[in-house]
């Protein structure tokens, strides 16, 4: 069988990859909170990838964060004086065109999914690669969104997204031995609270917001994804295999019953 020409998903050794209807504005978004973030949900790994490194390494050279700590407590001039032009003005490029990139993918994205609904390409329900087993599965929303909330990367893999889930585990881990929010965390439940402000790093904290928050939204999202996808695959099935039956219980894809 030829492959369709307008697939809504696949599976590989690291996940499964589809196209799906999204706000352009919600990506948009948090390409903004985060450059990169905005591919991620939309199943651009790569360039989310590359994004995501870019914006931590400009950002630290271009002492970014720590602008906005000075300037958030009204250092003005020391905010100022901490930038670094040479890595600022190609950060702020890079950051602005992150957010259009995104944005119209998502929104070209959404023309390809109404197309590809209707072409109702089949689905697969599994895949047995040498190096892992992949498989379509109905998923908790809520338990992928929790999991990513204790530590970002689990709730991506226990949607299957191998890769990423191990790509934001690392920085999770980087961006707590570095912002030494752990220490920070005992100090205060200890009541140490001049310790515990003390010892916290700024630069670095600041990523962990968005970063935490990022994990948790795609989590979610992911795995309300993947239950359509279930419910597709289910009903494709059960379509084809009583396809000679009188009876019919599904309809073709957008007709009304």
């Amino acid at each position: 069988m030829n492959p369709s020409r307008r697939p809504i998903a696949k599976l590989s050794p690291f996940g499964i990859t589809s196209i799906h209807s999204c706000n352009p504005y919600m990506v948009w978004w948090w390409s903004a909170a985060f450059p990169g973030f905005g591919h991620f949900l939309l199943n651009q790994y790569l360039r989310g990838t590359f994004l995501t490194l870019s914006e931590v390494i400009f950002n630290t050279l271009g002492h970014v964060n720590d602008a906005i700590v000075y300037t958030l407590c009204g250092d003005f001039a020391e905010a100022s004086a901490v930038l670094e032009p040479r890595y600022v003005i190609g950060y702020i490029i890079i950051y602005f065109v992150a957010m259009w990139d995104c944005y119209c993918s998502a929104v070209y994205q959404n023309k390809l999914y109404r197309i590809a609904k209707l072409k109702d390409a089949p689905l697969p329900s599994m895949k047995l690669f040498t190096s892992e087993v992949q498989y379509v599965q109905p998923k908790s929303p809520l338990a992928a969104a929790v999991i990513s909330l204790l530590f970002p990367g689990m709730g991506q893999l226990y949607n299957h997204r191998i890769g990423l889930a191990f790509y934001a585990m690392f920085w999770w881990w980087l961006y707590v031995v570095l912002s030494h929010a752990h220490e920070s965390l005992v100090y205060l439940l200890t009541g140490r609270l001049s310790e515990s402000i003390a010892v916290l790093r700024a630069h670095w904290l600041l990523f962990m917001p968005s970063v935490i928050g990022g994990s948790v939204y795609h989590a979610f999202i992911k795995a309300k994804e993947h239950n359509k996808l279930f419910c597709l695959e289910q009903r494709q099935h059960l379509a084809e295999r009583y396809r000679s039956s009188a009876v019919q219980f599904f309809g073709k894809p957008g007709e009304t019953r």
